[in-house]
C-alpha cells in the first residue's frame, strides 16, 4: 500500500419511503450521547477526506466502521467506485449482529435501485 489517501464523497443510504437509518440513528445518538455523536461525525470528517481508519470487511461488500469509545459504536457503509461512500446504519458492539444483516439487506436495495435507474435512463450519444 502507498499510503496515499484521496478525498471522498460521503452520503447517507435512502429508503424507497424517503426515510434515512443512519441519520435516524445519528440524530437518536445526538439526544441520548451529544458527545459521542459529535465524535462520530469528526470520524465521517475524515472518511470524507480518505482516511477509514480502524474498519473491518463484514460481507456482501459491507464494511464497518470501529469506534472505540461509548459501547462500542459502529457504522456500516459500502463503498460505490472508488469515490462514494454510502453510510447504511449505525450500531453499537451489542447489536453488532442484527446491524450487519440490516446493513447488507440496505445495500442490496440500494445496489437493486440504482441498477433500475440506470436501465431507466436514455443512452447518451
Amino acid at each position: 500500500m502507498s499510503g496515499v489517501t484521496h478525498p471522498r464523497v460521503v452520503e447517507e443510504y435512502k429508503q424507497e419511503n424517503g426515510e434515512i437509518p443512519f441519520r435516524k440513528w445519528l440524530d437518536a445518538l445526538r439526544e441520548d450521547d451529544p458527545r459521542s455523536a459529535q465524535r462520530i461525525d469528526a470520524r465521517l470528517a475524515r472518511v470524507a477526506i480518505g482516511n477509514l481508519g480502524n474498519r473491518h470487511t463484514v460481507g456482501e461488500g459491507v464494511k464497518e466502521l470501529i469506534l472505540d469509545f461509548g459501547p462500542g459504536y459502529r457504522v456500516y457503509f459500502a463503498e460505490d467506485g472508488q469515490t462514494l461512500v454510502i453510510l447504511l446504519i449505525g450500531g453499537t458492539k451489542r447489536g453488532q449482529s442484527a446491524d450487519i444483516e440490516t446493513a447488507k439487506t440496505y445495500w442490496k436495495k440500494y445496489k437493486e435501485l440504482k441498477n433500475e435507474n440506470k436501465k431507466g435512463r436514455p443512452k447518451e450519444k
